[in-house]
């Protein structure tokens, strides 16, 4: 006889679940007992949706579902930013909620909600758990849902008094993952479509890869000398400095990227679903019939199709796609190669980041001695706002798992992730990039890192505004200033005092030896740099944008 919170962990421990993220609540006490000496690490967060966001991004950066809890009501609408993010980043996750107990349902009770109606547009299923004995049941179906098809995030609820049940039930064992593959008539029609091409272009994009995945795709790209680009925000797809790299596919193209994408005669999408942001608010590729002939690999048949009618749809994960394309021999003298050289030469143009700009701190010489002092295998973690141009831009990803930021654009991802990302690998260097609006979305989960001695190092770009509306504003409302000026703390008093290391940067030539004692320092660290407003993209001012409007 064991409790439905013995029953928990213990098909937690059947699914190799090794670190679950939390804020405590009466409300699932028996699950945070039987966590005790179950083995699996327990980080407490400060807050559900930095909690939420942790296990978003050991999702993303493991392919298995990240593991967080939360208590009911309040507990679990401050978890719903990261399942929010989840959902739109299609991350395996499953979110754990306390609920209130069976007898009291549907009397709203204290803190009462019905998830079910609540949440099923944040997740791909939501179920409760009424019966004790159900539990291995409903634990594996979650973690089969979450990672099947296009990923995505679960929410179990636990009703409080089902958790204190004592009952016989079925030992739990592990999900039975389900892959999709190309047929050989699929990879045969598509090897007679890109040997017709004559301007071929590959997007990489969304999960489900792995390592050996994003191996096997460039060894492709090298003999097929194929031009590559990455999706927004899944740029470690794809190394920089391949020959074969043409640029990220996001906010902000390149021009003359986006021009090659629309005048390509082929166009393959590799597990992306090129939604607002990569496809330029659905102005690179017309809907629903593309100008390009169009092959689309994704690995849930409900996406092909839904958006974009391909010309070849192949139900399969990027791993699954990729091992097949080694069975492909390229042509003798591809008509593409000379393309694809210029496209690469474009985007190292454009990646070269500026000298120059308004006010006393530069951000374009720091991009440049953070990709040269930096090692290829270090993580960058950012949430949303203009800040993160400098990186997406700038930075030139190298390897795979490198990168964690929210395709939903969601603020306050960076410092949750970066404190995730540092337990998961704790012998590499995890930077969170993060602007003065964005931080404070999060910025409690700092005590998080100090408290489990993860030494992350946080640039925070601060130029005293919310930099991405101001800039909308500016082009909309030219001189009318609302709602968007911002009052900051001393972010470096704010480090100290939460234990960790701050650095103040107010000139450019101060970042290098304040980077190196943060990073000297072993602690969590903060460097503030402090950012003219007037910087408000790497090309442009805001007084050019107030001009031009």
């Amino acid at each position: 006889m064991k409790t439905g919170g013995q029953l928990i962990v213990e098909a937690l421990k059947a699914n190799g679940v090794k670190r679950v993220s939390c804020v405590p609540g009466e409300s699932y006490l028996a699950v945070l007992d039987a966590l005790y000496e179950s083995g699996i690490e327990t980080l407490v967060c400060r807050q559900e949706g930095g909690a939420a966001m942790m296990a978003d991004c050991w999702g993303r950066l493991t392919g298995e579902p990240g593991i967080c809890m939360v208590t009911r009501g309040p507990g679990a609408t401050n978890a719903s930013a990261g399942l929010h993010i989840a959902r739109q980043d299609s991350i395996p996750m499953i979110l754990f909620i306390g609920q209130v107990q069976r007898d009291a349902r549907e009397r709203e009770a204290f803190q009462e909600v019905e998830y079910r109606r609540a949440f099923t547009e944040f997740a791909k299923w939501v179920g409760e758990i009424d019966d004790a004995r159900r539990i291995p049941e409903f634990v594996t179906r979650a973690f089969a849902v979450a990672t099947s098809g296009r990923p995505g995030p679960v929410v179990l609820t636990l009703p409080e008094d089902m958790l204190v049940d004592e009952v016989e039930a079925p030992a739990a064992q592990p999900y039975m993952p389900v892959e999709a593959h190309p047929g050989p008539s699929q990879m045969k029609q598509f090897d007679a479509l890109l040997k017709e091409a004559q301007r071929p272009m590959f997007i990489l994009g969304g999960t489900r890869w792995t390592e050996e995945a994003v191996a096997g795709f460039q060894e492709f790209a090298s003999r097929f000398k194929v031009p590559v680009g990455c999706s927004f925000r899944r740029q470690m797809l794809f190394d920089h400095l391949h020959p074969s790299y043409a640029g990220d596919v996001g906010i902000g193209i390149n021009p003359a990227l986006a021009k090659e994408i629309k005048d390509s005669d082929l166009l393959v999408l590799v597990g992306a679903r090129m939604s607002e942001m990569p496809s330029s608010s659905y102005t690179l590729i017309d809907i629903p019939y593309p100008a390009q002939k169009l092959v689309h690999v994704y690995p849930d048949p409900e996406e092909l199709g839904r958006v974009y009618r391909p010309d070849l749809a192949i139900c399969a994960a990027p791993a699954e796609f990729t091992a097949a394309l080694a069975g492909l021999e390229p042509p003798a003298a591809p008509l593409w190669a000379e393309r694809k050289s210029a496209m690469h030469d474009a985007y190292l143009k454009w990646s070269t980041p500026p000298k120059t700009g308004p006010g006393p701190v530069q951000m374009g010489p720091i991009m440049e001695w953070l990709d040269a002092n930096t090692a290829e295998d270090a993580i960058f973690a950012n949430g949303a706002g203009n800040y993160a141009t400098w990186v997406h831009r700038f930075h030139r990803f190298r390897k795979f798992n490198t990168q964690a930021a929210p395709t939903s654009g969601s603020m306050g991802y960076g410092l949750p992730a970066a404190v995730a990302a540092k337990q998961l690998f704790p012998e590499r260097e995890v930077i969170c990039f993060a602007g003065d609006g964005c931080f404070m979305m999060h910025g409690q989960e700092f005590i998080t890192a100090v408290r489990y001695n993860l030494p992350i190092i946080t640039v925070l770009v601060n130029n005293g505004t919310y930099g991405t509306i101001r800039m909308h504003q500016e082009r909309e409302y030219p001189g009318r200033v609302s709602a968007t000026d911002l009052v900051n703390p001393d972010f470096v008093a704010f480090a100290k005092a939460y234990g960790g290391h701050g650095e103040l940067v107010e000139k450019t030539e101060d970042f290098a030896a304040a980077f190196e004692r943060a990073r000297a320092s072993g602690k969590p660290s903060i460097i503030e740099i402090k950012l003219d407003a007037e910087a408000i993209t790497p090309t442009r001012t805001l007084t050019q944008i107030r001009e031009k409007a």
